[in-house]
């Protein structure tokens, strides 16, 4: 081992530490790099560098050089020592140095190193254990004996004298090696159900965080569509505000152009009649009746001329605001609405649930493809057999149904190749809405919603109510949400950003079934309804 003097000269003598990577100036002292370079960094200020020990100058800034001979005899040292650095027990028989142990007994109450142990005595009475320096935890505290017990009954270690005649006497002892292995038995089954519960609460985590992280993208994705929709929405008011200005300006003009005219009309007549006036009295004043009666301007002034010269003083400004600006700010502010509503009321989407085309219910024009999503138009008629459910018209409705919860599908319109229109329903009914006559159409009955396209001519039905939509429709592509709880059922169109175009308000009585009505072309279920529920 090495002496404190050796010791000390293995300190850095700017932290007092032994070197971490020692390095040399040219003046020949050692400090640890990391040290040596803070004390050189406040140096650079002045200019001036100096050793911290000799205080010899340098004009530039030194280089550091690593020294190896320091550095061997550090890690030699370091070495040497690992087990007294681990247990920090040293042996009780070597007085002249510390000198780590290796063991110690429990009858002699001694450490040992390797050199004592080889010559201590093998006896079964000298037990061997890991060094320790608190050897009476091994013994008996009433008897100072070794333990060599373990009392199931009372759950402690005892000694042969307690076994035989103390308080746990008659109780079940085993000896501790078995007690351990036993208790080690337990110890495993204990870890095996620790680490089944620790594999299920990580797979649980990890399935929390992939929630989040989906919930946290679903949340980026509405917010960049609530800030497209505003953007838009501040851009629409620009663009209005803009137009109605300039239309209040323009129509400002042609009104000031118009009364000033008429305006200089009736001050070119009032001259006229003022000039007229004064020669009527300068004929009253004549005493001359020749004069008089041979004037040639001379009769009553003109009637009701004045009246016709005034018309413009009740004209009224036309609306600047068009119809179709007015409905497309209405329903902006109720998607917003929609929004802000759906926030507040805290749902959160679950897994989608698929939306499938029930074949047993379509028409024999209708066609439905092998995923049953997809509903074509087709003559002649496809084989399907006559039954009850069936619809005698080109209608067909979804297996699944909606009794409670928040929902939604979209579905995407097409026309036929051989025309340019094409005429298509989308919407919902309850399940015993008629199947033939003309109150078993989507929309014609008060047992179904449904939007219609027929001739690029777009409106929404329900029973004997028809709401007609004057908004350019840019899209076949349609959503259709339903707050069954509510009594709300909403028809957007799916344009960027999404739009608003009616919300029918309803007491629902029965299950709901998506529905779809095809005169020409196709219609298609693009994503199936997710169901939104309140979260747990």
């Amino acid at each position: 081992m090495a002496s404190a003097a050796l010791r000390a000269e293995l300190d850095c003598s700017i932290c007092l530490s032994t070197y971490t990577d020692p390095v040399m100036l040219r003046c020949g002292h050692n400090f640890c790099r990391v040290c040596i370079d803070r004390v050189l960094d406040t140096q650079d200020q002045s200019g001036v560098y100096s050793c911290p020990e000799c205080r010899e100058e340098f004009q530039e800034r030194p280089v550091l050089m690593r020294c190896l001979a320091l550095c061997n005899i550090m890690e030699n040292l370091l070495s040497t020592q690992p087990t007294q650095t681990q247990t920090g027990i040293c042996c009780t028989y070597c007085v002249d140095s510390l000198v780590p142990a290796v063991k110690s007994c429990l009858l002699c109450e001694a450490s040992l190193c390797d050199k004592h142990l080889k010559v201590h005595s093998k006896s079964p009475e000298h037990v061997l254990c890991d060094p320790s320096t608190d050897l009476e935890k091994r013994k008996c505290p009433v008897h100072k004996e070794l333990l060599r017990y373990y009392c199931n009954y009372d759950g402690i270690c005892i000694c042969v004298s307690c076994s035989l005649a103390g308080i746990h006497r008659g109780h079940r002892v085993e000896m501790l090696d078995v007690a351990s292995e036993n208790m080690k038995k337990k110890l495993r089954n204990v870890l095996q159900k620790l680490t089944t519960n620790r594999k299920e609460t990580e797979e649980k985590l990890q399935s929390l965080e992939e929630r989040r992280r989906k919930d946290q993208e679903k949340a980026s994705g509405e917010t960049e569509r609530v800030t497209a929709m505003f953007t838009a929405f501040r851009r629409q008011m620009d663009d209005l505000e803009k137009k109605v200005l300039s239309e209040l300006s323009k129509q400002e003009k042609e009104e000031s152009l118009f009364f000033s005219a008429l305006i200089q009309k009736l001050e070119t007549k009032k001259d006229k009649l003022s000039t007229k006036m004064r020669h009527i009295e300068e004929l009253c004043n004549m005493t001359d009746p020749l004069t008089v009666l041979q004037d040639p301007e001379k009769g009553d002034p003109e009637e009701g001329g004045g009246d016709k010269d005034t018309g413009g003083h009740d004209r009224q400004l036309p609306h600047v605001v068009d119809d179709r600006d007015m409905t497309v700010i209405t329903n902006t502010l109720h998607t917003l609405c929609d929004i802000v509503r759906g926030i507040r009321s805290g749902f959160c989407l679950a897994d989608p649930a698929k939306i499938l085309l029930d074949s047993n219910t379509a028409n024999k024009n209708v066609n439905i493809s092998h995923d049953l999503r997809t509903a074509n138009w087709q003559t002649p008629y496809y084989p399907y057999p006559e039954r009850p459910e069936s619809f005698q018209c080109s209608q067909v409705i979804s297996s699944s149904k909606f009794t409670s919860g928040r929902h939604y599908w979209d579905v995407e319109g097409s026309r036929s190749a051989y025309s340019s229109s094409g005429s298509w329903r989308a919407g919902m009914c309850y399940p015993s809405i008629d199947r033939k006559g003309s109150q078993s159409l989507i929309g014609d009955n008060n047992k179904s919603w449904s939007f219609i396209s027929h001739n690029n001519q777009y409106s929404l039905r329900h029973g004997n109510k028809e709401i007609q939509l004057p908004q350019q429709i840019s899209t076949n592509r349609l959503r259709i949400c339903l707050d069954y709880e509510a009594g709300q059922l909403s028809f957007y169109e799916l344009c960027d950003p999404i739009r608003h175009l009616h919300t029918f308000m309803a007491t629902f009585t029965e299950p709901l079934h998506a529905a779809v009505f095809i005169g020409e072309g196709s219609i298609k279920i693009l994503e199936g309804g997710r169901n939104l529920k309140k979260p747990s």
